[in-house]
């Protein structure tokens, strides 16, 4: 249960992180050159066509996008954007509503990547690459794990124009790992970290000293089962394999030193243990450290971020835009969809709600390149994040995907709380899912013509 409740708040986290902050943003005006205006920053090569014109609803769950919709009319100003902004699964819900029913449906819309094998039915979704869309020029801007994401199973249709990542990182007290004598600086401690004998030293140092080193015991496991799916693209199991049977194995280890509460940090019990001083560091998406600062403000200046122990790398969030086909404006849809996810102007404002560009010509960027972070220590928080992306694993999201996730946790959690072989449990998992969802995987195989 634990488990299941950290996944929500993790989805909950992801689309509410942009509610939580606040801060005054740089404004980027367009030069215009008649009906055409090259607002991308330099190194992605397209022109906009700003002589579009028309009226679109566009849906979103995040906030911030009232800020960029006067940026995006600087360049397209006979586009009129009318936008709503929904509670995350009143959203998604609402979206699911009106693709089934045919009618109602917005002609944009912001989509979490969970959500996105919901609407992935042949016709619901345009398919962005085909004209007039041919997004498929920018996909060498993108991570290949951020592009394939949001393909359909079968790889033949783009469902969303992808525009963010979130990669998961490892937020730490340098003064906490310092008492026990273990390194302090990012890179160094990064480094350390990757050999898992080193990740149990510290385990056991930092818990001979009443101090967690993880929040939930399972972490390193679990991370790793998200990185690598549950299907691929030909709807065999993923999750049981050599690294995962390693991972489980040190999860057992790590429980054994009490290296994790047991607890999400951000509930009121982990608050306390956060202010006591009793958390010496944690995974999580890169929002956290907005998170930190909100909860212990006091501790500003004590944190520091780093890549996660193990070589795990895992997206722990993300979006696209989708265009509904049921629609007919879509060309101004696209516009928006296009301008919002590439131009420049957008990412100076997002930016600000440490929201990571998917793009590597904005990812790139001097400017994004040296933000500091000042609750971090003035680390160069954004450099680190822009090199994980390329290491994250290609995977794809399934409908199935949900269904399979509690046979999962279940079995993990006992074959942890009873000791059972690790290969044993994982192969008894991957059978039972297999065996589960067989009619499921039957249907979507007959639809996508798998063999």
């Amino acid at each position: 249960m634990r488990n299941k409740m950290n996944i929500l708040i993790t989805f909950l986290v992801v689309a509410l992180v942009v509610a939580a902050c606040s801060g005054k943003k740089d404004k980027v005006d367009s030069a215009k050159d008649g009906n055409k205006n090259n607002t991308a920053a330099e190194g992605i090569n397209y022109v906009f066509d700003t002589s579009i014109e028309g009226e679109i609803n566009f849906w979103a769950f995040d906030p911030l996008f009232e800020e960029v919709i006067p940026e995006f009319n600087k360049v397209y100003p006979n586009v009129k954007v009318n936008f709503t902004n929904f509670e995350y699964s009143e959203h998604h819900e609402k979206i699911q509503t009106t693709l089934n029913t045919g009618s109602g449906a917005p002609d944009v819309a912001q989509v979490a990547v969970g959500d996105v094998p919901r609407y992935a039915s042949e016709g619901l979704l345009e398919n962005l690459l085909e004209a007039p869309y041919d997004a498929g020029r920018y996909k060498e801007y993108h991570p290949e794990y951020n592009w394939e994401r949001y393909m359909s199973l079968d790889g033949k249709r783009l469902l969303g124009l992808p525009w963010d990542v979130h990669p998961g990182v490892f937020f730490y007290r340098p003064d906490l790992y310092e008492q026990v004598g273990l390194p302090t600086d990012p890179e160094e401690l990064g480094e350390f970290l990757q050999d898992p004998q080193n990740v149990l030293e510290a385990a056991q140092l930092l818990a001979a000293n009443d101090i967690y080193m993880y929040e939930f015991r399972d972490s390193p496991a679990i991370h790793y089962g998200d990185a690598v799916g549950y299907f691929d693209s030909n709807l065999n199991y993923t999750r049981n394999d050599e690294r995962m049977i390693e991972l489980l194995d040190f999860v057992k280890q790590g429980v054994q030193l009490g290296w994790a509460p047991q607890m999400w940090l951000f509930s009121e019990e982990g608050k306390q243990l956060l202010k006591q001083g009793k958390i010496a560091s944690f995974p999580i998406g890169i929002s956290g450290a907005r998170h930190l600062e909100n909860i212990v403000p006091e501790q500003a200046g004590k944190w520091r971020v780093t890549k996660m122990p193990f070589d795990i790398n895992i997206e722990m969030g993300g979006s696209t835009f989708i265009i509904p086909a049921q629609n007919d404006n879509k060309d101004a849809a696209w516009a928006f969809a296009e301008w919002a996810a590439t131009a420049e102007e957008a990412w100076k404002i997002y930016a600000e709600y440490a929201v990571q560009p998917g793009f590597s010509h904005i990812a790139n960027l001097p400017w994004y390149q040296a933000h500091t972070n000042d609750y971090l220590g003035g680390q160069e928080d954004y450099k680190l994040y822009t090199t994980i992306p390329d290491k994250i694993p290609v995977k794809r999201v399934t409908i199935l995907d949900g269904q399979a996730w509690p046979i999962y946790i279940d079995a993990i959690n006992e074959s942890i709380d009873k000791n059972i072989d690790s290969r044993t449990i994982l192969q008894k998992i991957e059978d039972d899912t297999m065996k589960q969802l067989a009619p499921e995987i039957e249907k979507l195989k007959e639809e996508y013509g798998i063999e």
